[in-house]
C-alpha cells in the first residue's frame, strides 16, 4: 500500500467521525506534519503518513517534539490499521 492510498482513507474515516482531516502545508517551517486532523468538540492532532515502513526524517522527528512539547499530539501513521485507534485516541483527549 502506498502513502498516498493510507492518507486518503485517513480523509475517509475522520470524515465519517464528524471531521475534516486538513492537507498541512508550511512553506517557511519544513518537515511539519502531513495533516492537520479536527474532531468535533475541539479535538486535534497532527498526522505523518508514511508509506508501510517507512519512518520520519530526522527533521520531521524535530518537529514532531516540538509540537509534543507544545501540548499537540502526534502520529505517525504507516498502516490503515492505525487509523481507528489513533482516532478514538483523539476523540477521548
Amino acid at each position: 500500500m502506498r502513502e498516498k492510498q493510507i492518507e486518503n482513507k485517513l480523509a475517509s474515516e475522520v470524515k465519517k467521525a464528524g471531521g475534516i482531516a486538513l492537507k498541512f502545508v508550511s512553506p517557511s517551517f519544513d518537515g511539519m506534519p502531513d495533516r492537520l486532523v479536527l474532531i468535533p468538540d475541539g479535538h486535534i492532532a497532527f498526522v505523518e503518513l508514511k508509506a508501510p515502513g517507512k519512518k520520519p526524517r530526522p527533521l520531521q522527528l524535530a518537529r514532531h517534539r516540538l509540537l509534543r512539547s507544545l501540548g499537540f499530539r502526534v502520529y505517525v501513521i504507516d498502516s490503515v490499521e492505525q487509523i481507528g485507534g489513533m482516532l478514538d485516541e483523539v476523540r477521548a483527549s
